[in-house]
């Protein structure tokens, strides 16, 4: 004879479950979205934004700053004139760099919101809260018109993070607040 345990183990291994019902959800996966957009988007959220044919000549406002690259930045951003910080750095040298250069892995346009997912140009995400200034080249072709657009390009397992213009936060108040869980300027160069 089995004991109690047993059988209610038994009974629940045998337990028919019913299948889970299949949602169907009609999310609107395009829409206007585009460069224009998005750029109007992501000022909306005090990032300074400039649309480039070229991003090495768009960096010239970096000379003589120390930036962050992460691998897998593209050779010809990393232009001369600046101190360019590669891999492994600590806390203490994230922390005392003027700013970091990544790309995205993609961006939406009906949010003006960028995303990283820890891919090439992108580092790990500490790179991206800790400097004060984050620059972010974001192609035309990244550009999703809708959030559920830009979930179909991304990999759900890879670590996402979600920018919507610089770091910050209001108080109880809604006295803003920049700079405080991340960058304090965020600028983004859109390449066409």
């Amino acid at each position: 004879m089995a004991s109690a345990r047993e059988e209610i183990l038994a009974r629940i291994r045998n337990a028919k479950v019913p299948a889970a019902p299949q949602v169907v959800r009609g999310y609107n996966r395009k829409g206007p979205g585009g460069v224009e957009m998005f750029a109007e988007r992501v000022a909306d959220y005090r990032a300074i934004v400039h649309t480039v044919s070229g991003v090495p000549e768009a960096l010239a406002p970096l000379k003589g700053k120390r930036i962050v690259a992460p691998q897998g930045v593209p050779q010809e951003w990393l232009i001369d004139g600046v101190t360019w910080l590669h891999e492994p750095l600590s806390i203490e040298d994230l922390d005392r760099a003027d700013g970091v250069l990544t790309g995205c892995a993609v961006a939406i346009a009906d949010t003006g919101t960028i995303v990283l997912d820890g891919g090439e140009a992108q580092g790990r995400r500490a790179l991206t809260l800790l400097p004060d200034y984050h620059l972010c080249v974001v192609r035309a072709d990244q550009i999703a018109a809708s959030v559920p657009e830009a979930l179909e390009r991304l990999e759900s397992t890879r670590p996402l993070t979600f920018i919507s213009g610089p770091s910050a936060t209001s108080d109880i108040e809604l006295n803003r607040v920049e700079g405080v869980h991340g960058p304090r300027t965020l600028e983004v160069l859109i390449v066409t």
